[in-house]
C-alpha cells in the first residue's frame, strides 16, 4: 500500500531538484545540467560547471534557493514535439539533456517550467503545485558523480540537498546525519590509523595500517580456531588462475563484466580470481572422497579482485580487492538441512562475541519467469534449494526478506544484511546453496552402496570480506572495540622521566602475559599524552606517578574516561584477561 506522507516527500524532494538547478542557473548561468532525482532522505542534481565549486559556496546556492521557495513559482507541465524538444535543448546549450532524449522514447516530451519561464527541465515529473510547497530544504554536501555512473565518461559536480515538511524534522534528520557521521568507518578509519586507501597504489586496494592490520589478525586467528573446532580444514590458492578454470565454472559466461582483463602467460590467458570457489573444486578433486568423508569443510582467506566502478567504490565497504572469509561444504542431500543449521549456528556465535546486533536475513531467490538466460541449471533443483534455505529460516523463527532476482546465477542464497549508522543495509555474510558447480566441476562421492553420488556444494562466507566486514565493525562500535579485538589494550603513561623505570616493568609485565600494551615515554606533559591515547580510542590507561611506585599499584582510567581507581599490578592483568575471556561488550 503506497504511503501518502512519502509520496509527498518525494514529490517535494524532486521539486526540491528543481529548485536546486534553478538557483545554480541564476549564480552560474552557464552550468549544464545532468539528472536530479528524489532520493531516500533527500534529493541530488548533478551538474557540469565551468569553474569548480567548494563546499563553502553551497550556502550561497542554499540561500538563492530559499529566495525562489519564498516567492511560490507556480511549476507547470507542458510538452514539446520531440522536434522541437531537440532544437529547444541546443539553443540553451544543454547537451547531457540532448543525451537524455535519444533514451526517451515517447513523441511528446513533458517539460516541467517553474514561474514564467524562469526554470525549465525535461522531466515526467510528477512536482508539487508551487514552489512554495517544496517545505525546508537544507544543502548537505558536494561529490564528484560520473556522468550515467560510467568512468569513462565525465565527472560531474553532484550536489545533495534534503527537504522536509517541518523545521523539526529537517532538525531531527540533521542530528541523526551528524551523529552518523562521527561512526562514519572512513573518518575513523583515518583517526585511528586502521587502514589508507594511497592513490599511488591505487582506489579500491586498501591497505591494512599497523593498527587495523591487527584486528584483522585477531579476527583471522578467531574464525580459524572457530572453524577447526567444527570440522574445517583450511586451504590458500594463489591470486590468479587459467582462464580455463572460469569457462568450466561458468564465470567467463556470466560474471565477465565484474572480472579484470586477463593477463597472457606463455600465450595462455589467465585472471585475477574473483571467487575463491573454482580453486577450491580442483582441491576436492586431488582425492576421491567417500560419503564417510562428507560433509567435507574446505576453508580459505582467500583474496579476490572484483571490477568496481570508480564512482562506486566507497572506503572499505565497496573496494577492488578483498579477502574474504571463505568456505565450501560438500553434503550429501541427507547432510543439506543440518549443514546449514550448524552455519547459521556459527553466525549466533561470531555475532555474539563481536557484539554484532543490527542484521537482518534476506533470502535471495531466481526469477527464472522474467530473466531465465541469467541462471544456470535445472529448474527442479532451483526450486528444492530455495525450499531448503526457506525452511532453514523459518525453523529458526527469525524474519527474512525474499528477494526474487537477487540469487547468483548458479544457486539460490541467504544473506546477512548489516544496518550501518546511516540506516542503509549492504551484505556482509553469504550462505549459497549450489547445485551447478559440482556438475561443472565431476565432482563426485562414493555412497553407502559403492555408487558414484553428486554432492550438494554451500557456498559460507560468515565473515563475508573482511574489508567490509570491518567498515560495519568501526561503525557499530564507534571505533571503541571490545578489549579482546582493540590493536592496543593498554598504554602506559609515567608522569615524569623518574617513573619510566617503573612504567617499563608494568610494560613488561603485560607484554610477557599478552596484553597488546604500549609506553608512551614521549618528553610530553602527561594531559598531552592522554588526549592522544583517548583519540586513538585505547581501552585502558595506566598512569605511574609517586604514588603508584610508593604503594606497588597501578592508576588506571578507561577509555569512556571513568576512573577506576588503584590497583595492584597482578589484580589488575586478572582483570584483563577476564574481560578478553569473555569478549565483554561496553
Amino acid at each position: 500500500m503506497e504511503n501518502p506522507k512519502e509520496n509527498k516527500l518525494e514529490k517535494m524532494r524532486h521539486s526540491a531538484s528543481h529548485v536546486l538547478a534553478h538557483a545554480v542557473l541564476k549564480l552560474y548561468p552557464d552550468t549544464k545540467l545532468g539528472i536530479g532525482p528524489a532520493i531516500e532522505d533527500g534529493f541530488y542534481y548533478d551538474f557540469e560547471f565551468s569553474q569548480p565549486i567548494e563546499e563553502k559556496d553551497l550556502k550561497e546556492i542554499e540561500n538563492e534557493m530559499k529566495k525562489i521557495i519564498k516567492r511560490k513559482l507556480q511549476i507547470t507541465q507542458t510538452f514539446m514535439k520531440r522536434k522541437d524538444a531537440i532544437k529547444y535543448l541546443k539553443e540553451i546549450g544543454q547537451d547531457y539533456k540532448l543525451e537524455l532524449l535519444d533514451e526517451i522514447p515517447d513523441k511528446d516530451i513533458s517539460f516541467f517550467v517553474t514561474g514564467d519561464s524562469e526554470f525549465v527541465d525535461m522531466c515526467r515529473g510528477p512536482h508539487v503545485e508551487d514552489t512554495g510547497d517544496v517545505g525546508v530544504i537544507k544543502l548537505i554536501k558536494t561529490a564528484g558523480a560520473y556522468w550515467k555512473g560510467d568512468e569513462t565518461k565525465k565527472m560531474l559536480t553532484r550536489i545533495y540537498g534534503s527537504a522536509f515538511e517541518t523545521k523539526e524534522e529537517l532538525k531531527d534528520y540533521l542530528s541523526k546525519l551528524e551523529n552518523a557521521e562521527r561512526f562514519n568507518h572512513r573518518k575513523l578509519g583515518k583517526q585511528l590509523k586502521l587502514y589508507a586507501i594511497i592513490p599511488e597504489i591505487g582506489q579500491g586496494l586498501p591497505v591494512w595500517l599497523p593498527r587495523g592490520y591487527t584486528i584483522r589478525r585477531i579476527l583471522e586467528n578467531y574464525m580459524f580456531d572457530l572453524e577447526r573446532k567444527h570440522g574445517y580444514q583450511h586451504i590458500l590458492t594463489p591470486h590468479i588462475n587459467r582462464g580455463e578454470l572460469f569457462n568450466i565454472s561458468g564465470h567467463l559466461n556470466f560474471y565477465k563484466d565484474s572480472m579484470y582483463p586477463p593477463i597472457n602467460i606463455d600465450g595462455e590467458d589467465y585472471y585475477l580470481k574473483p571467487m575463491n570457489c573454482p580453486a577450491g573444486f580442483m582441491v576436492y578433486n586431488m582425492e576421491l572422497k567417500s560419503y564417510r568423508d562428507l560433509p567435507f569443510k574446505l576453508g580459505e582467506f582467500g583474496t579476490v579482485y572484483r571490477y568496481e566502478k570508480t564512482g562506486e567504490l566507497h572506503g572499505l565497504q565497496r573496494v577492488r580487492g578483498f579477502t574474504q572469509n571463505d568456505a565450501h561444504i560438500f553434503s550429501t542431500p541427507e547432510q543439506l538441512e543440518e549443514s546449514i543449521k550448524e552455519i547459521l549456528d556459527l553466525l549466533d556465535i561470531f555475532y555474539k562475541d563481536v557484539g554484532f546486533d543490527k542484521y537482518k536475513f534476506r533470502l535471495s531467490l531466481s526469477d527464472r519467469e522474467s530473466n531465465p538466460t541469467k541462471y544456470a541449471g535445472d529448474i527442479e533443483k532451483w526450486r528444492f534449494a530455495e525450499e531448503i534455505l526457506r525452511k532453514a529460516l523459518v525453523d529458526r523463527g527469525v524474519e527474512f526478506e525474499e528477494m526474487p532476482g537477487d540469487a547468483a546465477f548458479y544457486g539460490p542464497k541467504i544473506d546477512v544484511q548489516a544496518v550501518n549508522v546511516y540506516g542503509k543495509q549492504d551484505s556482509i555474510s553469504t550462505i549459497q546453496l549450489d547445485f551447478n558447480m559440482a556438475n561443472k566441476f565431476n565432482i563426485k562421492y562414493i555412497d553407502d552402496k559403492g555408487q558414484e553420488k553428486q554432492p550438494y556444494v554451500i557456498h559460507r562466507a560468515l565473515i563475508g570480506s573482511f574489508e567490509r566486514f570491518f567498515a560495519f565493525l568501526i561503525e557499530h562500535h564507534g571505533g571503541d572495540f571490545p578489549l579482546w579485538l582493540a590493536p592496543d589494550q593498554v598504554t602506559i603513561i609515567p608522569i615524569s622521566d623518574k617513573h619510566i623505570k617503573h612504567a617499563k616493568e608494568i610494560y613488561n609485565l603485560l607484554n610477557s602475559n599478552d596484553i597488546r600494551v604500549t609506553l608512551d615515554d614521549r618528553g610530553k606533559s602527561m594531559q598531552s599524552k592522554i588526549r592522544d591515547a583517548e583519540k586513538l580510542k585505547i581501552p585502558y590507561l595506566v598512569i605511574i606517578g609517586d604514588k603508584e611506585i610508593e604503594t606497588d599499584t597501578v592508576s588506571i582510567r578507561s577509555r569512556l574516561n571513568k576512573e577506576i581507581g588503584l590497583m595492584k599490578q597482578q589484580e589488575f592483568l586478572e582483570y584483563l584477561q577476564e574481560e578478553i575471556r569473555t569478549k565483554k561488550h561496553k
